[in-house]
């Protein structure tokens, strides 16, 4: 996407508020720059700030430092705290040369020094050198909002493809959350709806972190679709998926695992592809088991295959489906939440329902790394809990 982007002013059109109370100085200093640059004088602190502040700011400021009333130190103070002055470059005119004298001028926040008595080509180069610094720096400042602009535009289309709501079955709830790390990322989910007793679900996680991934995981959601007719068969579905993928990226992979629901059977059918495993609450037995089935991640390996394994389901169980951001988020001892702390969190609560388990482990999860929820983490979190209702 094309920007148009401001050009920097020529340096003639530049203006350069000289402040010194000195008549001599603001003779030689603007001798030295009126041929290259528009200037403006100003003989003390307030009126330096006043010409600072006015419709038409000078691009620089050379600053006097040792002045009557307002010195330039308490000048380039007010400059800096007022935001309409506050990237104006100061570079201070000053006679002393101890090093002390330099450090408290850069900590008031000025770019530079030129000492007295001056040199016309000394003014001239640092003058000249932090114009086209500024300009830099506007440029990239430009650049920046642009960029954050698309991003932001990006975010809103990928939060578009993922599904708006989660699928509505008499005798299934089913909860998704979704944590970012970026704007966006490459963390996906969808459901096929094939009728009121039976849906597929799916969760995927591509390698990398941005656009790229975020791009390869928009292609997820055209390539799942084409495999409605075979909804019921996760083996099927996560080689369909391989076979769409593979040849249209090099460096990335995506993990993924399905999932197909029948309530009518009474029955679950998985399938991984290098994904973490399926955690399952079963309520009859107790206890959490991790169920897994993996074949090779998908994009990359156009032989892969898959095979599905089969579990009965009763009303009161539970399976969460989630991507590795979740087992590797760490906390201060660099230590990872894990498979068996996520497996005691799913045995403490298996009584919430479905969205406050989500929301429950989120928290579990801020409280573990030390970090607000959604600040501080390595990957982006997805989680789809779905239980089985009487």
């Amino acid at each position: 996407m094309a920007h148009a982007s401001l050009s920097p002013l020529p340096l003639a059109q530049k203006t350069i508020l000289i402040v010194d109370d000195t008549p001599i100085n603001l003779g030689v200093i603007s001798g030295a720059l009126k041929d290259s640059y528009k200037t403006k004088v100003a003989t003390n602190g307030e009126k330096a700030l006043a010409i600072a502040s006015g419709d038409e700011k000078p691009d620089l400021i050379l600053l006097d430092v040792m002045m009557p009333e307002m010195d330039g130190y308490e000048v380039c103070r007010r400059l800096k705290a007022n935001p309409d002055t506050q990237n104006i470059p100061v570079i201070f005119l000053t006679g002393q040369t101890g090093t002390e004298d330099e450090t408290k001028g850069f900590d008031v926040g000025a770019v530079d020094y030129i000492h007295k008595p001056f040199s016309e080509a000394v003014v001239k180069a640092r003058v000249r050198t932090h114009l086209m610094l500024r300009d830099a720096h506007d440029q990239i400042a430009r650049q920046l909002v642009a960029i954050n602009i698309e991003l932001e535009m990006a975010r809103q289309i990928q939060l578009s493809i993922l599904p708006r709501d989660t699928p509505k079955l008499v005798g299934l709830d089913i909860a998704a959350s979704y944590l970012p790390m970026t704007s966006v990322a490459g963390d996906f989910y969808d459901f096929i709806i094939v009728d009121e007793k039976r849906v597929g679900i799916l969760i995927a996680d591509v390698s990398g972190h941005g656009l790229p991934s975020a791009l390869i995981a928009s292609m997820l959601q055209v390539a799942l679709k084409g495999q409605a007719a075979h909804a019921a068969e996760p083996a099927r579905v996560l080689t369909g998926l391989n076979d769409a993928l593979c040849g249209k990226f090099e460096h990335n992979f995506v993990t993924a695992a399905y999932v197909f629901v029948d309530l009518e059977k009474k029955s679950l059918t998985y399938a991984g592809a290098g994904h973490p495993p399926l955690l399952f609450w079963s309520k009859s037995a107790g206890n959490v088991s991790e169920v897994l089935e993996n074949g090779l991640f998908l994009g990359q390996f156009p032989e892969a295959t898959y095979e599905s394994l089969h579990l009965p389901i009763a009303a009161g169980d539970r399976g969460v489906l989630f991507t590795d951001g979740v087992l590797e988020t760490k906390n201060a001892a660099e230590e990872e939440f894990g498979a068996e702390r996520f497996k005691g969190f799913m045995k403490s609560n298996n009584s919430l329902p479905v969205d406050r388990f989500a929301d429950g482990l989120l928290d579990e999860l801020s409280r573990f790394s030390g970090y607000p929820r959604g600040e501080g983490q390595q990957d982006d979190i997805t989680v789809l809990t779905f239980d089985v209702k009487s």
